[in-house]
């Protein structure tokens, strides 16, 4: 009997540390919700996109459970949500290392499979093409195009919507530059298959005929058959020894193939190359230079610096840089015409902080780690967003005014201004959007005034913000 109750006593209290072991080992995990079974939170955080304010989901939850990192689930999955400049910092330092990148599941199933790929590991050759040595040569052709879309598009008509024709713009520029492609009727069958690609990124992912995201996997393998046959097409030429001195990215990759044989790249590999560079700087570019032209159509101020800096005409000579005034008629921008925008960058890195393209990123833990004592378990899935500090009142004072002079000098804090992310995954493509926006507000700003047609217009974010009515703006041409 005395054996029996010893065991009993063993038992009870082996199964009492059992559970304080276990329930600590919980306490430790974030704190949170996971919201509904298996769709998690997903619901609320669409809604609140929907209704134009991302930020809150994420702020309510700060507020509520930690401003330094809370637990969701999203898309099915477990998922931290890390916060804050520290946060960042951390996150950032840790790629590779105890987090690695992580798309979800819906997105590889429109890419196919991901090991042909890593769209956020760009390949050397495509690095190089963005860097600023990359492209100082493209500056030209950028303005040139800029001025092209100007004439056919803008100067004709007294009202435009500055969304689709900046998307226009866009991918017109990058078929240009990625693939030396320039036939209007080429352009617009490549940028059709994506806007579908696009439209499955934010649908249900239900792939049945006639749903957005069926179309969308329908729409990649057709887009993924005419990148192939240009690939093909392109790799003849420079067979054939014609246009070698070819500056766009595909004739580099297709180069690249030739000169090292130690480590070839495979059309499928290319070709994913030249998708991830068109994904990566379209929709992004084209809905930040949406929200530039809006709130440079709604603070006159603003505008006018811009213009003082970057136009000709009104303003005394001594007031302005003259960029504009020291170019010929048929004289091009170039790299240093754009080092001399310094308060129009302000206005668009003011611009990208209050209506950023794009929410964060994702990433999956390699590992268990603890952050600001809580465990993230190995194979959760962990975010970082902009809205963590780009409107946060700890980081910038009055957080909703626009003030371009938060950029002077020093600017905001490290970590706390985040359009691009940052660490290793950085977006590589930082300059090239820096150069295509720039060119295309001179281009605007030298031949226009602008002015709001709908102060009240709904802004949605399906993810990216986009106008309900695509920005119409009035255009007054500059009297010269």
């Amino acid at each position: 009997m005395d054996i029996f109750f010893s065991y009993l006593i063993y038992f009870i209290l082996f199964s009492v540390s059992l559970a304080t072991i276990v329930l600590a080992s919980r306490s430790k995990l974030p704190p949170g919700r996971k919201g509904w079974p298996v769709i998690g939170e997903s619901l609320e955080f669409a809604l609140a996109a929907r209704r134009g304010n991302p930020e809150r989901f994420i702020t309510d939850r700060m507020k509520k459970y930690s401003p330094e990192v809370f637990r969701t689930a999203l898309m099915g999955e477990n998922m931290a949500v890390i916060c804050g400049a520290s946060g960042n910092k951390f996150l950032f330092s840790g790629e590779d290392k105890f987090v690695t990148s992580w798309w979800p599941n819906f997105i590889k199933k429109i890419f196919g499979n991901p090991s042909t790929g890593d769209l956020t590991k760009p390949h050397k050759v495509l690095a190089e093409f963005l860097k600023p040595e990359g492209l100082k040569h493209n500056v030209e052709i950028m303005d040139m195009m800029a001025r092209k879309h100007m004439d056919l598009y803008w100067a004709p008509n007294q009202e435009v919507k500055v969304y689709p024709l900046s998307k226009k713009y866009t991918f017109a520029l990058s078929c240009r530059l990625f693939m030396n492609i320039e036939d209007p009727e080429s352009v617009s069958r490549i940028s059709h298959g994506f806007d579908h690609i696009l439209a499955g990124f934010v649908s249900l992912p239900i792939d049945i005929p006639g749903t957005a995201f069926n179309r969308a996997i329908k729409a990649r393998s057709i887009l993924h058959k005419q990148i192939m046959e240009i690939i093909k097409k392109r790799k003849k030429e420079l067979e054939e020894k014609r246009d070698l001195a070819a500056q766009d990215l595909l004739s580099r990759l297709l180069l690249l193939v030739s000169d090292e044989n130690s480590k070839l790249l495979s059309e499928m590999e290319i070709s994913n190359q030249i998708n991830g560079a068109f994904l990566a700087s379209h929709e992004t570019t084209s809905t930040a230079i949406t929200f530039i032209l809006k709130y440079l159509a709604e603070l006159p101020d603003v505008y006018d610096a811009v213009f003082k800096e970057i136009g000709i005409g009104f303003y005394n000579s001594t007031e302005q840089m003259e960029i504009a005034n020291s170019k010929g008629p048929e004289e091009f921008l170039n790299w240093n015409d754009i080092q001399k925008m310094k308060y129009s960058w302000n206005v668009v890195r003011e611009s990208l902080r209050l209506s950023p393209p794009a929410f964060g990123a994702f990433r999956e833990a390699l590992t268990d780690f603890t952050y600001a004592g809580f465990t993230i378990p190995k194979g959760w899935k962990i975010s970082w967003t902009v809205h963590s500090t780009h409107k946060n009142p700890k980081y910038f004072l009055e957080p909703e005014k626009f003030d371009p002079s938060r950029f002077e000098g020093q600017g905001p804090a490290p970590y706390t201004f985040v359009p691009f992310g940052g660490g290793p995954h950085m977006c590589a493509g930082k300059e090239y959007a820096r150069l295509k926006i720039l060119v295309f507000i001179y281009n605007v700003v030298t031949r226009f005034k602008l002015e709001i047609v709908n102060p009240n217009e709904k802004i949605t974010h399906n993810p990216t913000p986009v106008p309900a009515n695509g920005l119409p703006i009035r255009l007054q041409p500059h009297q010269m």
